[in-house]
């Protein structure tokens, strides 16, 4: 499968395989998972799920750009035939692929959705007509799609955030090599490229087994009773601080070791349409859990996560060891700076300022102090590093107060 998807996506491993198993989560009764990729703009968070939907049967996949709540359902349903003016909105086993953010009320409105509260959900709409004027009208909600969409806003209401799973697209300079290289490949002689793609054997089989999964209609994924145990190590641990957003992590964690049981279940115990875990299945869900879970667990994208570990964490950490171990903070700007060298392009000054920082800080992972020599100076100290905070009322950078560099 990895080697299929190589073909298309280059590098993001986790980010093409969590998106995929959830796109082929949506061929279960009710163990589908959802997907948010937070990422600024040019960096591929539309890409990968275009992709990936490509290799899925076309009357399955249900793409969309902006949508408004309204249009949703009208465009989407279809009306009653029992019950006049009701709207069924039927998404059983669907993939909804939102290449942009939708409108916020239709993601409060799939809200009971997303999270699986109930199979079969009523709501009423607005509706206007040109005689009647604002009317209201019925919608019944059924099934569980799979649900994947991208947004360039890295803050999300976290009422939708603990609802899916939190992407961000590799932005290392290999990667970008790479996609330059393939976009040349494909520019070069487009017809050949898409034709020599489609009569690729491993990608052909692939598509055949994405089908072939579909019609054995598997309604059931036991988790053999030998696991629970392992599955209670993981997220009960003795050394693990339990978050009210564990409840939905565990279920996501479950889903993802479902979605490899499905994707090789004629090589897994099988009663009629119920399929078991195997050991295999769950050590593949582990390998992926663990590179998510650091930003899931901190509830950011983990473009957010990963400015904090690949700028913030070490440039602070090289900061301490040019004054000889002292709690020095870092300003905006060197952050700035740094981000710059580390990453080849620069990082919006508003967006880190308004929504980075904020994240940051309510993760826990900084605080922000401000100068008390300078107000409209602030320092960040990353939490992880430090026990200690800055003494109130002291500056340890009074020697260097001619650092301008906090213009953000």
């Amino acid at each position: 499968m990895s080697e299929v998807l190589d073909l298309t996506i280059k590098h993001d491993r986790t980010n093409k395989l969590v998106t995929f198993l959830c796109a082929l989560s949506a061929f279960t009764e009710g163990d589908q998972y959802n997907v948010s990729f937070n990422a600024p703009s040019s960096t591929g968070k539309s890409y990968i799920p275009t992709e990936i939907a490509k290799l899925f049967p076309g009357e399955d996949v249900m793409q969309m750009g902006y949508c408004s709540p309204t249009a949703f359902f009208h465009d989407v349903g279809e009306p009653d035939k029992e019950k006049k003016g009701r709207v069924i909105v039927d998404l059983s086993r669907k993939i909804l692929v939102f290449l942009d953010q939708p409108h916020s009320e239709l993601l409060t409105r799939l809200r009971p959705l997303l999270s699986h509260d109930a199979k079969t959900i009523n709501i009423k709409i607005t509706d206007k007509s040109q005689k009647q004027g604002l009317r209201t009208k019925d919608v019944v909600l059924k099934g569980f799609p799979s649900v994947v969409f991208s947004t360039a806003a890295l803050v999300v209401n976290e009422q939708e955030s603990t609802r899916f799973f939190l992407l961000s697209p590799d932005v290392d300079q290999e990667k970008i090599r790479h996609s330059i290289d393939e976009s040349i490949k494909k520019a070069m002689d487009g017809a050949r490229y898409v034709s020599e793609l489609e009569q690729n054997a491993a990608r052909m089989a692939l598509k055949e087994r994405i089908k072939a999964v579909r019609d054995a209609r598997i309604d059931n994924i036991r988790i053999a009773p030998d696991l629970r145990e392992e599955i209670q190590k993981l997220f009960l641990g003795d050394d693990t601080t339990l978050r009210p957003r564990a409840q939905r992590d565990i279920k996501r964690f479950i889903s993802l070791m479902k979605a490899f049981a499905l994707l090789n279940l004629w090589h897994r115990d099988r009663d009629g349409s119920t399929i078991t875990v195997s050991p295999d299945d769950f050590a593949e869900a582990y390998a992926l859990w663990e590179e998510l879970r650091p930003a899931q667990e901190a509830n950011i994208p983990p473009y957010v996560y990963q400015l904090y570990t690949d700028v913030i964490l070490p440039t602070w950490q090289d900061k301490q060891k040019a004054y000889n171990g002292r709690t020095i903070g870092l300003t905006r700007g060197e952050v700035l700076t740094e981000h710059y060298r580390f990453y080849g392009r620069m990082l919006d000054a508003i967006q880190f300022r308004q929504q980075i920082l904020p994240m940051l800080e309510t993760a826990g992972l900084i605080v922000e102090e401000r100068d008390p020599y300078n107000k409209r100076r602030k320092y960040i100290y990353p939490v992880q590093d430090t026990h200690s905070e800055l003494p109130r009322g002291e500056n340890p950078l009074a020697e260097i107060r001619t650092d301008n560099h906090d213009a953000v």
